[in-house]
């Protein structure tokens, strides 16, 4: 997928259903732990936006796919406005996250054909978010907004809707079946599979067990919903 254009990032984050969530402010740490992922199936990959000169390591890190490894899609999240939006989908940027919903980062991503995930915690907000040309909702905080339940109640009257949550969404089989049962496309996974632990040992062998193991599980768990 070489031009990574708006609807096959879309059809790529659909498909891997699990993104995995990161940041660090080593490179080298970085490229490390997001090949992994990629390893793992999970070529889709959120770098939020935290820490000094975030956006200068996003470079680098991108950069350096562009050449080792064409086929990792890198994402940003923690994005509020829109400055911030433009300067990451100049570095590279594939799709665009966030912790809540703004209209004028909406319109960088619709003129620039990127994906944009906003925050949405209330059924006006998802509403609002569509009008806006968003095609995956990103309910967040998860656990904070009523969970699965939350997604349950929102499918019922909007069957249309892609909701990735993030926040509340463990790696392990009963989490994930409660949200995707619920009807969720995708979900983020930061700490909870990407933990300190492994980090502090840079143990990327590990990371990438995880994240396989989740990347799995997911698989699994939508292809039984889709024989119902």
């Amino acid at each position: 997928m070489a031009a990574k254009d708006r609807m096959a990032v879309l059809s790529a984050m659909m498909d891997q259903s699990i993104i995995p969530v990161f940041y660090h402010p080593d490179v080298e740490l970085c490229i490390n732990v997001i090949q992994a992922c990629a390893n793992a199936g999970a070529k889709c990959v959120e770098f939020t936006n935290r820490g000094d000169f975030a956006a200068q390591v996003f470079l680098d890190v991108t950069r350096h796919f562009a050449k080792a490894d064409p086929s990792v899609i890198m994402g940003v999240g923690s994005i509020v406005d829109a400055p911030t939006a433009g300067l990451f989908i100049a570095n590279g940027a594939k799709f665009v996250v966030g912790p809540l919903l703004n209209a004028d980062v909406a319109k960088v991503c619709n003129r620039r054909g990127i994906p944009y995930s906003p925050g949405c915690g209330s059924a006006t907000e998802i509403g609002d978010a569509q009008e806006l040309g968003v095609e995956i909702v990103k309910v967040f905080p998860g656990s904070s907004v009523g969970g699965p339940d939350f997604v349950k109640s929102v499918m019922g009257p909007m069957p249309w809707t892609r909701i990735m949550p993030t926040g509340g969404v463990e790696p392990t089989e009963e989490s994930l079946r409660k949200w995707f049962g619920a009807g969720i496309v995708a979900c983020g996974i930061g700490s909870n599979m990407i933990t300190k632990k492994l980090l502090d040992a840079k143990d990327y062998k590990g990371i990438e067990e995880n994240v396989r193991k989740t990347v799995q599980l997911a698989a699994t768990i939508k292809a039984e919903l889709a024989a119902k």
